[in-house]
């Protein structure tokens, strides 16, 4: 399947935020936020002011990125949103926060959504006992996200255990730190996700 392989420290400052693509790295010296908070390019240190069709298209874009999603599969996920009762943008987020990838990620099986995505195509997590490696699969309520039995006595695997036991988990998440699964609770509300965007200014984009 195709993803976007290039530089993932350009895209956090393409868009001028923390989009925590790297994991624990993100939160060292190291972060490129911290040493170039700029655009990159030769025309990155410019100030430009942007019309509203830029600012929906950047939270579209930012969006897009924190969940490591290409455009028609994006476009997918809206039209999917848009069909459902309710507010639409708090639909797709939703929808977001179900890929397997993203929840391996919220119960902290991956440092950073890259990692969760490799540690599910790899074939580590299995889904109310059975294996499941693709990393959009959509989970639901009730259904319980686990490292396989095989996978467990990897010593990357061996350590995890221990690192879970103070992991702060989202409030529509149940971890078992000692068993190194978790289960869904509920599809979360859109105060439980923290992700910096202004989801109506993509569904306005869309409405053009």
């Amino acid at each position: 399947m195709a993803r976007y392989t290039g530089p993932v420290c350009r895209l956090c400052r393409r868009e001028g935020i923390k989009l925590f693509l790297k994991g624990d790295r993100c939160f060292t010296e190291k972060c490129a936020i911290d040493r170039r908070g700029y655009a990159p390019g030769q025309h990155g240190q410019g100030r430009k002011k942007l019309s509203e069709y830029a600012i929906q298209l950047r939270e579209k874009q930012k969006l897009r990125r924190i969940y490591g999603i290409l455009e028609r599969q994006f476009e997918r996920y809206f039209e999917m949103a848009a069909r459902k009762k309710g507010i639409t943008g708090e639909a797709l987020l939703q929808i977001l926060e179900s890929r397997l990838d993203n929840v391996v990620y919220r119960l902290g099986f991956g440092s950073s959504r890259n990692e969760a995505r490799q540690i599910v195509r790899h074939g580590h997590i299995a889904v109310n006992g059975r294996k499941v490696d693709i990393p959009s699969y959509l989970v639901s309520p009730g259904d319980v996200i686990s490292i396989r039995e095989r996978s467990k006595e990897l010593p990357k695997f061996k350590a995890l255990a221990e690192s879970l036991v103070d992991k702060g988990t989202p409030p529509w998440l149940e971890l078992n730190a000692s068993e190194l699964s978790g289960r869904v609770l509920n599809l979360p509300t859109r105060d439980q996700i923290d992700v910096p965007v202004q989801e109506h200014m993509i569904v306005e984009l869309y409405s053009r």
